[in-house]
């Protein structure tokens, strides 16, 4: 098996179908963010059980995020038609809710392989992308089906980017807004781990 990374290209551009927050039916097209942060993540199919849990999670920082100048984009194997139905079915009823960023249909699969992780050609991965406002990917993780992802590290990832890009400096392990980072030669390395006692 061969393993690579879309990191530091640009990212696959789609233009597909997707249900908005308002619950109307809208293309959308991923290069038509340009200038903004977004956060696009995949996940497997609507109507399971851990889906909902990251929808809903990303839902509610959403705020924190286009704080951020970053968009937030859902997508899957299903219809635009599915994804409408499930936001309108209760939470308490294992819907999703009033999601207020789009989410993207994917029937033909073409976006989920574009970005490598269609499964045995069937759904995707939780394949989650981090691309910066030129449209290059600067950030990825991919978990297997059981395993739902962390937004909290992805609010992380996106001050660490935005950081590194402004500064031009580097987030060491566990960086979080607000703290040191480094500069990124050896000197700089050596006097972060000197101040930070590491």
């Amino acid at each position: 098996m061969c393993l690579t990374t879309l990191v530091t290209k640009e990212a696959p551009d789609f233009t597909a179908n997707a249900v908005l927050a308002d619950n109307s039916f809208a293309e959308l097209t991923l290069s038509g963010y340009r200038g903004k942060y977004v956060v696009l993540f995949f996940y497997p199919l609507d109507f399971t059980f851990v889906c909902p849990s990251e929808i809903i999670a990303f839902n509610k920082r959403l705020s924190d995020f286009k704080a951020k100048n970053c968009e937030v984009i859902g997508i899957s194997v299903d219809s635009r038609f599915t994804h409408l139905a499930w936001k309108k079915t209760p939470v308490e009823d294992g819907g999703i809710g009033a999601i207020q960023y789009p989410l993207v249909e994917d029937l033909t699969k073409s976006i989920a392989r574009s970005y490598g992780i269609l499964l045995n050609d069937a759904v995707a991965l939780r394949g989650l992308f981090l691309i910066d406002p030129k449209g290059v990917v600067r950030h990825s993780v991919i978990n297997d089906l059981p395993l739902g992802r962390n937004v909290e590290e992805a609010l992380r990832m996106v001050d660490a980017l935005q950081f590194a890009d402004t500064h031009g400096e580097v987030c060491p392990a566990n960086w979080k807004q607000g703290e040191d980072a480094m500069k990124p030669n050896a000197e700089g390395v050596a006097a972060y781990l000197a101040k930070h006692g590491k």
